[in-house]
């Protein structure tokens, strides 16, 4: 027997409802960062189009024995230019050392090190193990209060979004990965629609704790002292 007028309408309502829940957590984010963020290396000059915070979040990502993913390099990549430029003060980094033998922090600053980026700049966070853990520790643990977060061009509106709703001035800077590595950037894209929904649920309605919530540090003051 074939369905009934009735219920193939109520299937289609139920599609569309359905349709519209899955998009409406990457509309929140696109539409919160909007104008917010920018695309890193599109110009020679292109940091003087970032404004000046005391700190640049760099968000963690793989890291493989001592080395950073590509994409992880690449964000260190960025918050370098940002520091070299003036654009930033202190650089918080910010990942996983959830488990023994995989440091991302200590990964990232190691890398930076070696390109010239100071030790007494570099703030080290080894509970980031999600974008809004990482977003409320740096306002909550190491008393950031406005900042430049760092991360992929896919990912930035979330991160850009989920700082914001942690209580943080924040502008965002994001590489283009598309460019280079066109099928991984696709890849993490498609899962933003999962992850936004997440971030949303995190943030707005159950406005989760980290992972772990403290206690409150003062590296990030010492890394912001004049010298």
């Amino acid at each position: 027997m074939s369905p009934s007028r009735r219920a193939l309408r109520l299937c289609y309502q139920g599609a569309v409802l359905l349709s519209v829940l899955a998009i409406a957590p990457l509309t929140w984010v696109w539409l919160a960062s909007s104008g917010h963020r920018v695309v890193a290396g599109t110009s020679p000059g292109w940091t003087a189009g970032v404004p000046a915070a005391p700190v640049a979040l760099v968000l963690g990502a793989a890291a493989f024995g001592g080395t950073p993913s590509a994409m992880l390099a690449r964000r260190l990549d960025i918050s370098a230019e940002l520091y070299r430029a003036g654009r930033v003060e202190a650089i918080l980094l910010s990942g996983d050392n959830g488990r023994t033998g995989y440091d991302e922090p200590t990964v990232m600053r190691d890398y930076l090190l070696a390109r010239g980026i100071p030790g007494r700049s570099l703030v080290l966070d080894h509970a980031g193990f999600d974008t809004w853990d990482s977003c409320v520790r740096a306002r909550t643990v190491f008393g950031a209060t406005r900042l430049t977060v760092v991360t992929q061009v896919f990912h930035l509106p979330r991160a850009v979004t989920l700082c914001r709703t942690a209580g943080l001035e924040t502008f965002g800077v994001g590489d283009d990965s598309s460019r280079a590595w066109a099928a991984p950037t696709y890849a993490y894209a498609a899962r933003e629609f999962a992850a936004a929904a997440k971030g949303l649920l995190d943030s707005v309605v159950l406005d989760s704790a980290p992972v772990f919530p403290g206690p409150r540090e003062t590296t990030l003051d010492a890394a912001l002292q004049p010298r």
